[in-house]
């Protein structure tokens, strides 16, 4: 199930073209990752990581590049998906 997994592509969760409309499960946020400005993936995190150095240093550069404008609506980080996913990985440890 994927909710054992602590991220998960919102995608897998919610389910085809529900991903972006879905609301978000309390205690997770969701984020768009990608380094393609037309192609991004939506992933749901839990909130914890928003304390972590690492999730940190990816929030400081989707904030070195977007500023407070993030163009798909929500939460946007600038980097490759596995790159993220590797990042995460070691969060969860």
């Amino acid at each position: 199930m994927a909710l054992m997994r602590s991220i998960f592509s919102a995608k897998k969760f919610f389910g085809g073209s529900l991903a972006r409309t879905s609301k978000v499960p309390k205690g997770f946020l969701a984020v768009y990752v990608g380094e393609s400005q037309t192609k991004k993936q939506r992933y749901l995190v839990p909130v914890s990581y928003l304390n972590q150095p690492l999730f940190q240093d990816l929030l400081n550069k989707s904030e070195e590049e977007f500023g407070f404008d993030h163009p798909m609506g929500g939460l946007t980080i600038p980097c490759p998906e596995d790159t993220f996913i590797c990042i995460t990985s070691r969060i969860q440890g």
